[in-house]
């Protein structure tokens, strides 16, 4: 035994350097010099399992970032410690009986229990070597990466030489032993803090493999003789005159189509691709609110909803949290994406295909519903769009039922068993500075065909990265765990849980989706190019002083620190005209010299394109746009008018932008204040007035001009429904005549913005109409009474005369 202990300590040194110098962590979370250590008290760190690997790495890291030693000893009067421990693991011997395991903390505790003034501080600490789900992967499993599966010796050693630059080192929060220790006894308390850092330890293993993965072919066939799928089976074989086995390998033919088959080589493979395509395509990527996924990932089913607005949305989530240490999660991609070439390298990344529509396709539903509930069952983290499609118009798209009702109808199916699952949706917004398909975009507004994906697509695409496309920024918006928000929204939901389709999942999933819609908007991301859109599409003729350009750019982001429009919005770094300087280096806008100053314009094709990259953050601005909007034409108000006159346009444009629903009396005074701390508007009394200086009242005509083209698209639609008894025209009629009007619109005042008429507006414009009270549905015509007409008459105030009587014309004719 001696003589084991001397080789050991001889070889520990040539060991210690062979890890200094081979291995390289790519992720130590939190930074070492974040841990909130106690500097008077011992430090004893705690590994998960015994390992020379782990434990000479911490020796290492603690040594190289000034932390408490972790090869020393802790000597307190009649207490010898090392200064590293690990929590025994249960081996099992043919030979003889595994013994009970007992924790190593028994000799520190009845040290604490006889000096009550003394405390030592526990780190828990978790190395992955790589990380792979646990899943098998052929060779690459003998030597590759950490996976629930316990390495031994011989792998570990080949996995510190195949995974040396891929090593993942986490620290928990101290822990202070004495909290542990109470009248029961150091051996009572032992136990129990050897199963705090079990569960510890099991949460970061969850939280940065994710569960274990079935081999592919065995989930397939799991789901395809599931009792679900059978049924359905038993249901199609006499209508479709087919025989049960026929079917049943067609349901094998559909798991295939579906599945994903994630791949660590492949996980790796584009953890480097991304990496150098991001470091090529953008500036930096900055992520910001990923500590709250982090704080649920260990005991969370983690569904990831975030805004799409391009294809790099699900490529760049997918990088950035496999980066910080959580598991990627499985994406739900569109068929078309299933593409030679691409399909496969995306398949094992993570994705798994569905069509665009199940509809008459009974069996591929079951299949799919059984598929996406057996993933969400096991724990796997999954990340799907609740817009569907991308956005062409860059505002946040009503959101599509489909996924959501699965999701709901899976966690209800599961909530039924003896473990109710704890799940959570994950909100993020994606704001680029530039995005690849802005021309695309444009050309299916103006009418044109979306094209179909294809590698030759994708050979167009690589042609564009030397362009600059600026930065992009994630933000985690405000988790929704599901189980809380049903039993806040939907008391009843536990009832009666064996029935399949429940009455209230057609009234939960809009507000699911409406919900999680807010959250994302909440956190949006405001960059140079968006405030540079907001303020020059709001000049006449897409020009503006620079100077003037830079207080108005001030101006919005001051009124988003006094009054910020989401719980998580971010703000861009630097000043003004720097932010004016970099949307012009990017091609976005041009700057012209002039003697008297600078100008900041931008041509047709600029401005149609700004526009894009505006409808990302206005709802950021509705409400002080529309309060500057009521001094456009009347320059002074009361507290009471002014609500009056914006009572009835509010909740059409919350509703319309997906804002959180703020009452307007609780609102409108902060809005007011924050507006007459910039000097835009002056208070008299119980009167807001506005100023008679001409710098500042273009300031506000500028703010107002924000949401003037969603209230004149309302005014619009008023009219045409106003125009004719109720019960006349029906919701396609109205939204189609609208749309005809609002293009009129356009083309007078020379406007170039398809968005400005685009249908779907006027569909969520009807259909926030009805959900205020305003309008209803009766055999397939709208009907309203006197209250909309006394509304829309009030709302008739905001506007100026001139304005007015040109959108009356624009009704009239």
């Amino acid at each position: 035994m001696a003589l084991a202990h001397t080789l050991f300590a001889a070889l520990r040194a040539p060991l210690k350097g062979l890890i200094k110098a081979w291995v390289g962590t790519r992720l130590i979370e939190p930074e070492p010099g974040d841990l909130s250590l106690d500097p008077s008290l011992p430090t004893l760190y705690v590994l998960p399992h015994p390992a020379l690997s782990d434990a000479l790495l911490l020796d290492v890291l603690c040594q190289r970032h000034g932390l408490p030693s972790a090869r020393g000893r802790i000597r307190l009067q009649a207490l010898d410690l090392p200064a590293s421990v690990a929590l025994p693991v249960r081996q099992r011997r043919l030979w003889r009986r595994s013994r009970a395991l007992e924790a190593p903390f028994h000799q520190a505790l009845a040290y604490l229990a006889d000096n009550p003034e003394a405390d030592i501080q526990l780190v828990p600490v978790s190395v992955f070597w790589g990380r792979a789900p646990g899943k098998r992967f052929g060779f690459w499993h003998l030597l590759a990466a950490d996976s629930w599966q316990l390495t031994g010796k011989l792998r570990r050693a080949l996995s510190v030489l195949v995974n040396g630059k891929s090593v993942e080192v986490h620290f928990g929060a101290p822990l202070e032993l004495r909290d542990l220790l109470d009248e029961r006894g150091p051996a009572v308390a032992n136990r129990k803090s050897a199963r705090l850092l079990r569960v510890h330890f099991r949460r970061m293993r969850t939280r940065v493999l994710g569960p274990d993965l079935s081999h592919r072919r065995t989930l397939i066939e799991g789901v395809a003789t599931s009792p679900e799928v059978r049924r359905v089976i038993g249901e199609l074989a006499p209508a479709e005159k087919r025989s049960p086995e026929r079917l049943q390998r067609r349901a094998l033919r559909y798991g295939r189509e579906i599945a994903s088959n994630m791949t660590y080589p492949v996980l790796r493979f584009m953890d480097g691709l991304l990496r150098r395509l991001w470091n090529r395509l953008y500036d930096g990527v900055e992520v910001r609110g990923l500590e709250r996924v982090k704080a649920l990932a260990g005991d969370h089913t983690l569904v990831y909803v975030p805004c799409h607005r391009s294809h790099i949305d699900y490529l760049l989530l997918s990088y950035v949290l496999y980066r910080d240490g959580l598991m990627p999660p499985h994406i739900a991609a569109g068929r078309n994406l299933d593409m030679p070439l691409i399909g496969p390298l995306l398949r094992r990344g993570g994705a798994f295909f569905l069509r665009r529509s199940f509809r008459d396709k009974p069996l591929y539903a079951a299949v799919f519903n059984e598929y996406l509930h057996r993933l969400l069952e096991r724990g796997h983290p999954l990340e799907y769009f609740i817009e569907g499609g991308r956005s062409r118009s860059g505002r946040m798209l009503t959101p599509r039922p489909g996924m959501l009702s699965m999701t709901l109808r899976s966690f209800r199916r599961s909530a039924a068993g003896s473990s109710p699952p704890r799940l959570a949706f994950v909100p993020v917004y994606v704001g680029y500075e530039r995005i690849i398909e802005s021309a695309s975009y444009q050309r299916e507004l103006r009418g044109g065909k979306k094209r179909k994906e294809s590698p030759l697509a994708l050979l167009r695409v690589l042609g564009k990265l030397r362009q600059p496309f600026g930065k992009v920024a994630v933000n985690v918006g405000e988790p929704l765990p599901l189980g809380a928000w049903l039993d806040d929204t939907t008391p009843g939901w536990r009832d009666d849980l064996a029935q399949a389709k429940p009455a209230w999942l057609n009234q939960a999933v809009p507000r699911l989706g409406d919900e999680l819609a807010r959250r994302i908007n909440a956190a949006a991301a405001l960059n140079p190019v968006n405030l540079v859109a907001l303020v020059l599409l709001a000049t006449p003729h897409h020009a503006i002083e620079a100077s003037l350009m830079s207080r108005q750019l001030a101006l919005l982001t001051a009124l988003q620190r006094h009054s910020p429009g989401g719980q998580h919005v971010s703000l861009p770094q630097g000043e003004p005209d720097e932010w004016i300087d970099e949307v012009v280096s990017l091609g976005m806008v041009e700057r012209r010299p002039h003697a008297l100053g600078d100008i900041v314009t931008a041509t047709a094709e600029q401005a149609s394109l700004l526009v894009w990259y505006r409808n990302n953050v206005l709802h950021l601005f509705a409400l002080a746009g529309l309060t500057a909007f009521a001094f456009r034409h009347a320059p002074r108000h009361d507290l009471d008018s002014l609500q009056a006159q914006l009572a009835p346009p509010w909740p059409i444009l919350a509703r319309e932008l997906f804002l959180d629903p703020v009452a307007l009396p609780q609102a409108l005074p902060a809005m007011l204040d924050a507006l007459c701390q910039q000097g835009l508007l002056h208070r008299h009394a119980d009167a807001w007035q506005r100023p008679a200086a001409l710098e500042a009242g273009e300031q506000l005509r500028l703010l107002a001009r924000l949401m003037q083209p969603s209230l004149e698209r309302g005014y619009l639609l008023l009219a045409l429904l106003l125009s004719q008894p109720a019960g006349t025209l029906g919701r396609n009629a109205l939204a189609e005549r609208s749309q005809q009007l609002t293009e009129r619109l356009a083309l007078l005042t020379g406007r170039d913005a398809p968005e400005f008429f685009d249908h779907k507006l006027f569909a969520s414009l009807i259909d926030s109409l009805e959900a205020e009270g305003w309008i209803w549905e009766q055999n397939e015509r709208l009907w309203f009474d006197e209250r909309l007409r006394s509304a829309a008459q009030r709302t008739g105030e905001l506007y100026d005369p001139a304005l007015r009587h040109r959108l009356q014309l624009v009704s009239h004719g």
